[in-house]
């Protein structure tokens, strides 16, 4: 790897060399490491761009990287990876994309993973999107994340962006059956001209399954955030969604919980709070000595993290 994509997986994944373990690197289009273990075999799909991950039953303390960069401007990218995670397993998959793009055409990745967790497994699974470079084309990432858990199966879904992408739609849609749980955590900051807008939609089918949906964000300057989340219980289930927006400038954000009870002992709450950074905040930590610059850097730091 060169010094361009070493620098770029490190901000995706936290990562500057080849990974140990599983792991599939793609860059530009194009898969330039990959690596499998005696219980996690990664295989290139015969019939569309993606890769198949097989995760053997009973596997634990195991993780899998699959991180994708792209460096071309002008390169649209479409990938489907589907992970099949085996019985009783404990796994972490890292995934992500970073966007550097110096040239004056659009650079967009598309990312479909699906996920089908088995009974009793647990999975967590980390997703940062990054962008930068110093031309003027747009940088665009558009993840789409299918869920299907198996009875007992436990999922922990942190996705972060925080620079550099000048649009997203993200799409996350699940499935549950009886005592399946799903924690999703999401954070955002747009600025400038900046898009984003987050889809959650989750089906409580079976007894005793719950979710629960975080989205914490920032939008400044004229950018534009639409949080939407919808809980739909179906069964004797657990269900909450929240949403909360420090907004600033000229930006916009809309927040719309959408919760549908189909059975008697559904219990689904949802919460949504929007508002600026409170002057008595600024105005403290400028008493430390910061700057106001740097006193609202350190509000947002914390409240993202």
């Amino acid at each position: 790897m060169d010094e361009l994509q070493k620098h770029m997986l490190d901000e995706i994944s936290g990562i500057h060399e080849i990974p140990e373990g599983a792991y599939n690197i793609r860059s530009n289009g194009k898969s330039i490491g990959r690596s499998s273990t005696a219980n996690i075999q990664i295989d290139t799909k015969i019939d569309k761009p993606g890769i198949d991950i097989r995760i053997k039953p009973g596997t634990v303390h195991e993780s899998v990287h699959i991180p994708v960069i792209l460096s071309e401007t002008g390169l649209t990218d479409l990938v489907y990876n589907d992970f099949y995670i085996g019985e009783g397993s404990d796994v972490t998959i890292v995934a992500g994309c970073g966007i550097h793009n110096c040239g004056n055409q659009k650079s967009q990745h598309d990312g479909i993973h699906t996920f089908y967790i088995d009974k009793n497994a647990k999975v967590k699974y980390i997703e940062k999107h990054y962008g930068e470079g110093e031309g003027t084309g747009e940088r665009v990432l558009n993840p789409q994340t299918i869920i299907y858990m198996e009875q007992g199966s436990y999922m922990e879904m942190e996705t972060v962006q925080i620079k550099g992408v000048d649009s997203t739609v993200r799409e996350t849609k699940a499935t549950l059956l009886e005592d399946a749980k799903i924690v999703i955590r999401e954070k955002i900051m747009t600025h400038d001209k900046q898009t984003a807008e987050t889809n959650f939609e989750v089906d409580l089918n079976g007894e005793n399954s719950g979710a629960d949906v975080v989205s914490r964000s920032v939008a400044k300057n004229a950018s534009r955030q639409k949080f939407l989340s919808k809980i739909n219980g179906n069964n004797k289930c657990s269900g909450h969604t929240e949403c909360d927006a420090i907004i600033m400038d000229q930006a916009s954000v809309s927040a719309i919980p959408e919760l549908t009870a189909n059975n008697v002992d559904a219990s689904l709450i949802h919460e949504a709070a929007i508002g600026k950074i409170a002057g008595e905040q600024i105005t403290k930590l400028m008493t430390f000595g910061l700057t106001e610059s740097e006193a609202e850097a350190q509000i947002i730091n914390g409240f993202l993290k």
